[in-house]
């Protein structure tokens, strides 16, 4: 007797376009939950990590074009989030997993941007996509999938162009935590007495970042992105942190002030990614937008004070202007000399500024390295220098600078008789 099956129907995915303002419009599929989702369309280039890529603060209000073109291989776990939720308006990826593969997943990428309404599309050219914002920019976009892919394409682009600008958004407080609460070195496998204590101002933070710092021994106060410098004086704190975070700095007046205040008690001070912006406009030096911006986990940048260079994890729209190569008088004269002691191997943007006579330095990227390389774990070593060594002074004293002695400085390495360095 012949025995018939029914094959079961594939279901076609759901239309889903991506608009942008200047009319570019990329037809795919809808990945995700369906809807309508606004925010600036920027590319990030990590081919891993996109966990810790879509629960970063900084991704608030920002669309996300993820250039590797397999994502969502190892699916979502419940340890690797670095905040406590998914930031990104929206998700643009090429070819989506269609099953995870990793032995700590939990469910699917599909299923969590799902879950918690994140609009994504998928089965679009982000290669196409990546080329057009590095050439046009950053700019306005939406993604609108199920019933809103159908709407007119012309009402779309409205839509979208009406929406703010990044320049002006104000988003730290939007992101930033509710209430205060301390990381414990013990937490995180110290052993020793606390070494120092720190109050950590959240614009933004990444959960990773206290956690580095508990890993050395420091007791991290992380305290909402509106405190006061009077509620940090009541920590009695041997220094001050501002995290990472969204949105223009030139809206943080805030924290600028609140950063000054801590500048001038002395107190020390390390910033990453926003919180260098915002030394930098408390040192009285401008930011401005970038083109299209720095995101990803292989970005190059050079220490000036050593001659190294790092392979960076960095996540930033904005930048400071300030002159490179020079040492000069912060425009805010009473904080002294300062120079720029990181820059980017790209383009030459600053990506961190050294304070040479209060102890304060801040870099553009991110040492915690969630998720990235960790070459630049170091910088949190130099923080707890700077709040415990008696001989440490100013940001500058943390660096050791180049040896330009001939016999102390190394052979080059060399690969097939060339040095790689040539």
């Amino acid at each position: 007797m012949t025995q018939h099956t029914t094959a079961t129907p594939v279901t076609a995915p759901a239309p889903a376009v991506l608009v942008l303002e200047d009319g570019t419009v990329h037809r795919g599929a809808a990945y995700g939950a369906r809807g309508a989702r606004l925010g600036e369309a920027v590319f990030a280039t990590g081919m891993t990590g996109y966990q810790e890529t879509l629960t970063d603060p900084s991704y608030a209000r920002q669309i996300v074009v993820q250039t590797a073109p397999h994502i969502g291989n190892t699916g979502i776990n419940d340890e690797d989030a670095e905040s406590r939720k998914i930031w990104v308006a929206g998700y643009v990826v090429r070819d989506a997993a269609r099953r995870p593969s990793n032995w700590r997943s939990r469910r699917t990428l599909d299923e969590e941007l799902e879950v918690q309404g994140i609009v994504g599309i998928k089965a679009v050219d982000t290669r196409s996509i990546t080329r057009h914002l590095r050439s046009a920019g950053a700019m306005k976009a939406g993604i609108f999938s199920g019933d809103q892919a159908a709407r007119p394409i012309a009402e779309l682009i409205t839509e979208v162009k009406a929406q703010p600008s990044m320049a002006g958004a104000r988003l730290a407080e939007e992101v930033s935590t509710d209430t205060a609460y301390v990381v414990e070195p013990h937490e995180h496998g110290w052993t020793d007495e606390i070494v120092a204590t720190v109050a950590a101002i959240d614009l933004g933070i990444k959960t990773m970042t206290p956690v580095r710092m508990a890993e050395r021994g420091l007791r991290v106060h992380v305290l909402p992105a509106a405190s006061s410098f009077a509620e940090i004086q009541a920590l009695g704190p041997d220094g001050v942190f501002l995290s990472n975070g969204p949105g223009d700095p030139a809206t943080a007046a805030n924290q600028i002030e609140l950063l000054r205040e801590v500048l001038e008690a002395r107190t020390p001070f390390f910033g990453i990614c926003f919180g260098n912006q915002i030394l930098g406009r408390a040192l009285g030096f401008g930011t401005y937008k970038l083109p299209f911006g720095h995101r990803g986990i292989n970005q190059p940048v050079m220490d000036h004070a050593t001659g190294k260079v790092e392979i960076t994890s960095q996540n930033h729209g904005f930048a400071v202007d300030a002159p490179v190569g020079e040492v000069l008088t912060a425009p805010q004269e009473r904080f002294g000399r300062v120079e720029v002691s990181h820059s980017s191997l790209n383009d030459g943007v600053v990506e961190g500024l050294r304070c040479l006579d209060i102890p304060a330095f801040s870099v553009q990227y991110h040492p915690e390295a969630a998720a990235g390389p960790h070459d630049s774990a170091y910088l949190f070593d130099r923080f707890v220098e700077l709040m415990t060594d008696a001989s440490t002074q100013t940001g500058a004293d943390t660096v050791t600078p180049i040896s330009h002695d001939p016999a102390l400085t190394p052979a080059p390495e060399t690969r097939g008789g060339n040095p790689l360095n040539a």
